[in-house]
């Protein structure tokens, strides 16, 4: 199973495609961070997510995507633009036929750490036990795309017992 993880957001948007064998430990296939520059219109920061987002569908072809879901924080203009991403994210999955899943930060900081109140820090500890990293400086959405697809990983485990 082949999962592409997806920390969504409107400047910078994490994505890591993390690979289930069974029987095996999830192993990182990739990860990298979509930048879009302030000094661009909307239309074409959306653009630009899409298009990165569906070349790296196309070229990996994901079973699924995880994505987190969205926390409205205290910034509305942000949550808002974050949202617009989230929505280019899931059109993009959708347009591929790859099936969408969404997780909270709760149930994400749960699977990777068992502990919901777990900060960023700790979640970055876990997300580096728990698969193999090479050795490469990451930002921190990146690291969270990580632990979006090692969430789904490890629900998937939980629905098969089912």
């Amino acid at each position: 199973m082949k999962v592409l993880g997806i920390d969504p957001g409107f400047a910078r948007v994490g994505v890591a495609l993390v690979e289930k064998k069974n029987g095996e430990k999830e192993t990182l296939v990739f990860s990298r961070c979509i930048e879009t520059s302030a000094h661009e219109p909307l239309p074409s920061r959306l653009q630009l997510i899409a298009e990165e987002v569906s070349a790296i569908i196309q070229k990996y072809t994901p079973d699924a995507m995880a994505i987190e879901k969205l926390f409205f924080g205290s910034n509305q203009k942000t949550a808002i633009r974050v949202a617009e991403a989230r929505g280019v994210l899931i059109q993009s999955a959708a347009s591929a036929h790859v099936a969408v899943h969404e997780y909270t930060p709760l149930q994400i900081k749960i699977a990777v750490t068992g502990y919901g109140r777990a900060t960023k820090t700790q979640v970055a500890d876990m997300v580096a036990r728990l698969i193999v990293l090479k050795k490469k400086k990451r930002i921190d959405d990146e690291v969270d795309a990580i632990a979006i697809a090692l969430t789904h990983c490890a629900h998937t485990k939980i629905d098969h017992r089912i």
